[in-house]
């Protein structure tokens, strides 16, 4: 776990350890790692991912194997209280990725961005340099490259020093492409942002922040592309909601348990 974030231990969710961080505490150490050149390889769950963890040890592994896990979506959050020790908020990906285009507007962060179709990245690349002003785009590679040209997509992005790369690319293969060449990028922080590409090029609608508190943002996307989204969301989100009520059954079962052993007779 990263040290910024030390002093407090993550949560067990799923046994998945995920960072008890606020947003501003996450954008803090994005900031240390920079600053200081040290890696942070940040990784995001949210219901649906936690589930295909489950399913995917190769994913898991991926997953477990960032210094920074944080909670992407409001129903881990919601599941991490009803568990008994609460996340204190969501830390998006995009939410994240913004923050730190904010931030680094006056530290000229240099950023390289991966993924999404040749266009797409064309638009969000466009949009950040007029949005953010002080940072400096200093690489761009599509996502739609063949595995054996990763060698030569990961020179490229190591030959360009960024401060940060934002991997745009659906998961697992987002998490594969992070685990296998995090550490040889020689990149301080290394961030997958899945589709937040589409949503900067203004290609996808992002929820609106009612939608987003009340942990809705998934069915929004749902309305959005239906035929896409609507079984992977239904499927998932049913055996995220089964694993946190069978979770929290054997915790109170447990509970009853040690509070029947400590009673005396």
């Amino acid at each position: 776990m990263n040290a910024v974030l030390e002093d407090q231990a993550p949560v067990e969710m799923l046994d998945v350890p995920i960072a008890a961080a606020t947003m501003d505490r996450a954008l803090n150490s994005v900031e240390g790692a920079i600053r200081e050149q040290r890696r942070l390889r940040i990784g995001v769950v949210n219901a649906a991912k936690l589930v295909n963890m489950r399913r995917d040890p190769v994913l898991r592994q991926d997953v477990l194997s960032s210094d920074l896990i944080l909670a992407d979506g409001q129903s881990v959050v919601w599941a991490s209280r009803l568990l008994g020790r609460g996340l204190p908020e969501r830390v998006a990906g995009i939410d994240l990725m913004v923050g730190i285009l904010e931030r680094g507007r006056k530290f000229g962060y240099r950023v390289y961005l991966l993924g999404a179709k040749p266009d797409v990245l064309a638009e969000a690349a466009a949009r950040i340099c007029r949005e953010y002003p002080g940072i400096h785009i200093v690489g761009q590679q599509h996502g739609y490259f063949a595995e054996e040209e990763e060698p030569e997509v990961a020179a490229r992005i190591t030959a360009a020093r960024p401060d940060a790369l934002f991997v745009a690319m659906s998961s697992p293969r987002k998490e594969h492409f992070m685990a296998r060449w995090g550490a040889q990028l020689e990149v301080p922080v290394v961030h997958g942002v899945g589709g937040s590409f589409d949503v900067l090029a203004g290609r996808v609608k992002r929820a609106p922040a009612r939608w987003q508190r009340f942990g809705f943002e998934w069915l929004y996307r749902v309305v959005q592309e239906p035929r896409r989204l609507w079984r992977r969301y239904l499927v998932t989100n049913t055996i995220f909601l089964g694993l946190v009520l069978t979770a929290v059954v054997v915790q109170m079962g447990r509970r009853r348990h040690r509070i029947a052993r400590s009673t005396p007779v």
